[in-house]
């Protein structure tokens, strides 16, 4: 099944899915779940794109985080796309919106045996689960802005055919409890983001590694180079599998502060990350954020967390000038200057950003093809456009 992103796919055309919802338990990328797990993930398709789940009835999940387009946001609002605007019309955040594309593989926030924390929803891990992450939106002032539970309970009895899928797939008093409508809406959400049309490993990466399709001379020096333990630095936040390992997601979900200056198209304070999380005290957490997955990194832009760098190889770049001592490697390419201060100075995570040697202009162009094979197949259409 393929949802269409949410400016092209009306309320009424989503709700004729529900009628055959059952069918939709045999195809497409749910045959590799149980009967009630698709079905599940079928009604959360839908819900993931009705905009009558958003206070002015003009925003669904999808409008964040479309589906033709990374489970990113391709709207250019806001600072250029930096972050993204409300239901309201007027509003936003502050922090670029992360692709939904396989979230599901993030652990519960947590310390690991080294007590490092590790995992969660969201930028900052605030949220254990994709069920908590899956509500926040709905009732976010600046994003979809519903006033409460009841309300967006309200909007979903407004179609019977919500109730008859509500009913069968949760239980015949579903309703009886605003609590518990709401808290079936987020497993419903859930359930299609850990499906597989949102998770596919189906990119030209996972390819390779089946034997498939071989990889070009660059991207495969590229490869090389992304798993090295002695030229580069990415393996050390984004592997956690071992080399070459299927189904990697390209993260650790650790929480590192690397030095992301401010994004002066934001009129924004300072932004704390981890630190404004959960009541955390430490200081030594200030400006850090999770470690996002590279999986459709060069669709999914702009980057990081403020969205402050527009052009994927300026990324690299940004992470080259630590261990570049060449004049022209402190020179931000997107603004012909001094790269800027780090939004939050004192906290980087320099044992892993200062790790390995100066990248040439070779050796840096390799890495940007690489992360480029792990792009999914629906969106190999978007690449360098």
């Amino acid at each position: 099944m393929q949802p269409l992103s949410a400016p092209a796919r009306g309320a009424g055309e989503a709700l004729c899915a529900l009628v055959c919802l059952a069918c939709l338990t045999c195809a497409g990328p749910a045959r590799s779940q149980s009967a009630p797990q698709a079905e599940r993930a079928a009604l959360g398709a839908t819900l993931f794109s009705d905009p009558d789940l958003s206070r002015e009835r003009n925003q669904s999940c999808a409008t964040c985080h479309d589906p033709a387009h990374g489970f990113a946001d391709p709207r250019t609002d806001v600072a250029s796309g930096a972050v993204s605007l409300g239901s309201d019309g007027t509003s936003h955040g502050v922090r670029n919106v992360p692709t939904v594309s396989y979230a599901a593989a993030t652990p519960r926030f947590h310390k690991d045996a080294k007590g490092r924390l590790v995992g969660g929803q969201f930028l900052d891990g605030r949220a254990d689960t994709l069920e908590a992450q899956a509500g926040g939106p709905l009732l976010n002032p600046v994003e979809m802005a519903m006033p409460d539970k009841a309300s967006v309970v309200a909007r979903l009895k407004e179609k019977p055919a919500y109730g008859e899928a509500f009913r069968r797939l949760f239980g015949a008093d579903v309703f009886k409890s605003d609590d518990r409508a709401f808290s079936a809406l987020t497993q419903a959400l859930a359930a299609y983001e850990r499906s597989p049309e949102v998770s596919p490993f189906d990119s030209r990466y996972d390819r390779f590694l089946r034997g498939e399709i071989k990889l070009t001379d660059r991207e495969e020096l590229g490869r090389v180079l992304f798993f090295s333990n002695q030229f580069t630095n990415c393996h050390l936040c984004h592997q956690i599998s071992p080399a070459d390992g299927a189904g990697e997601t390209f993260s650790n979900f650790q929480f590192h502060n690397i030095g992301v200056p401010r994004n002066p198209a934001l009129d924004a304070p300072v932004d704390h990350g981890l630190l404004a999380t959960r009541g955390l005290k430490d200081k030594r957490l200030d400006g850090r954020f999770k470690v996002p997955t590279l999986r459709n990194v060069a669709v999914t832009g702009p980057y990081m967390h403020n969205g402050v760098f527009t052009d994927l190889r300026t990324v690299i770049l940004f992470y080259n000038k630590y261990n570049s001592s060449s004049p022209d490697r402190q020179v931000d390419p997107g603004t012909g200057r001094a790269w800027d201060p780090p939004e939050v100075p004192d906290t980087l995570s320099r044992t892993e950003l200062e790790f390995g040697p100066a990248l040439d202009d070779r050796r840096i162009d390799a890495l940007v093809a690489f992360l480029k094979t792990l792009t999914d197949r629906r969106y190999e259409p978007l690449l360098d456009r």
